[in-house]
C-alpha cells in the first residue's frame, strides 16, 4: 500500500477507536488523521503517545465552521507535503440525544448536524480540494430498516420527511421525548444512506463512498444521553446479546470497520457493508427522489462555508 492519509471522526472512542489502533498496527504506511474536540483529542493522543504516524485536529462536528476549519487544516498540510496524498475518509462519529430538540451551534437539530450535515461539508470540502482515487466509508445503522429483527424494539422506525424541517429542531411529535430522541437518530442514518447513494452517483469517477453497518454494539458511548436505566442497560445486560448475531462486540465492530477503510471488503461506490459484507440496505432506502432533494438541501447548506476565499 502507498503512503496515504487516512482521516477519520469518531476515533477517541468506542468502535472508532478500536478501529484507528488497528488501522495504525497493521497499515505502516498509513498515517492517521482524527478530527476530535480537544477533550478526546487528549485521550486519544495519551493511548497512542508511541506513535509518530498520528495527528490530531480540533473539530466540534456540531459547528460547521469547525468541521470547515479542520478540513482546510488537513488540505494544507496535504499541500504542504506534511502529510501524504488522502487516501481514505472514514466518517465514523455519531450523536444521539434524549429529545430531538438540541441545537447545534449553527440552529440545526443536533442529531442531523453531526450524523448528515457535518458529513457532508467534509466529503464536500475533501473533493472540493482535488483529491482523487479517495475512498470514503459512512458509518451508519441497521436502525433505518425500521423493523422488530433490526431494531430490536428499542428504536422507533424512520419517519422521512423535507429535510429543511428535518434539520430543524422539535421536527417530531412529542420533540422533548426519548422516543422522538430515537426517531431522530434513525432517520438521520436513513438520511445518511441517502447522502452515500447522492455522493456515489455524482463522483463515481473520482471517488469512491460506501456506507458501513457495525451492527447494535452496545458497549459504545453512544446512549450517554441516555436515562440512568437505558445506560445501566447498555453497559451491562444488553452486552449479553453480543453472544447471538443480534449484536456486535466493541472489538469486533472495529475490525469490522477497519476492513470496510482498508481491508479486503470490496463493492461498487454506494454499497452497502453489513458488518462484513456487501448486501442490501432496506428498500425505503433506494429512494432517488429524496437522496436528490438531500443532496439540495445538503449543498445550499454548506454552500456558504465553500467560498473560494477559504484556503482550498
Amino acid at each position: 500500500m502507498a503512503e496515504q492519509t487516512i482521516v477519520m471522526t469518531g476515533a477517541s472512542r468506542g468502535i472508532g477507536a478500536t478501529a484507528a489502533r488497528r488501522v495504525l498496527a497493521e497499515n505502516p504506511d498509513a498515517h492517521l488523521v482524527v478530527l476530535a474536540r480537544p477533550r478526546a483529542r487528549g485521550a486519544l493522543q495519551t493511548r497512542e503517545s508511541s506513535t509518530e504516524r498520528i495527528s490530531t485536529i480540533d473539530a466540534d462536528l456540531l459547528s460547521l465552521t469547525s468541521v470547515r476549519q479542520a478540513a482546510v487544516e488537513v488540505t494544507g498540510r496535504i499541500r504542504r507535503g506534511a502529510l501524504p496524498p488522502l487516501g481514505v475518509l472514514g466518517l465514523n462519529a455519531g450523536a444521539q440525544y434524549v429529545t430531538a430538540t438540541r441545537d447545534s451551534m449553527d440552529g440545526y437539530e443536533a442529531t442531523f448536524a453531526v450524523n448528515v450535515l457535518a458529513n457532508h461539508l467534509l466529503l464536500r470540502s475533501f473533493h472540493a480540494s482535488g483529491a482523487t482515487g479517495v475512498k470514503a466509508v459512512v458509518t451508519v445503522s441497521d436502525t433505518h430498516f425500521g423493523d422488530l429483527r433490526h431494531n430490536l424494539g428499542m428504536v422507533p422506525a424512520p419517519q422521512w420527511m423535507y429535510p429543511q424541517v428535518l434539520v430543524r429542531p422539535g421536527a417530531f411529535e412529542n420533540p422533548l421525548s426519548p422516543r422522538a430522541g430515537r426517531m431522530a437518530y434513525s432517520t438521520s442514518k436513513l438520511a445518511a444512506i441517502y447522502l452515500v447513494h447522492a455522493w456515489a452517483r455524482r463522483c463515481a469517477e473520482s471517488w469512491s463512498i460506501q456506507s458501513f453497518n457495525p451492527g447494535f454494539v452496545p458497549s459504545t458511548g453512544l446512549g450517554r444521553d441516555a436515562g440512568p436505566a437505558a445506560r445501566f442497560a447498555l453497559r451491562y445486560v444488553l452486552p449479553v446479546l453480543t453472544l447471538s448475531p443480534l449484536a456486535t462486540t466493541q472489538q469486533r465492530a472495529g475490525q469490522l470497520f477497519k476492513n470496510a477503510l482498508v481491508g479486503d471488503v470490496s463493492g461498487p461506490s454506494g454499497a452497502y457493508i453489513d458488518r462484513d459484507h456487501i448486501t442490501s440496505s432496506s428498500a425505503e432506502s433506494y429512494d432517488v427522489g429524496r437522496e436528490d432533494e438531500l443532496w439540495e438541501v445538503m449543498e445550499s447548506l454548506t454552500a456558504p462555508f465553500l467560498a473560494e476565499d477559504s484556503d482550498l
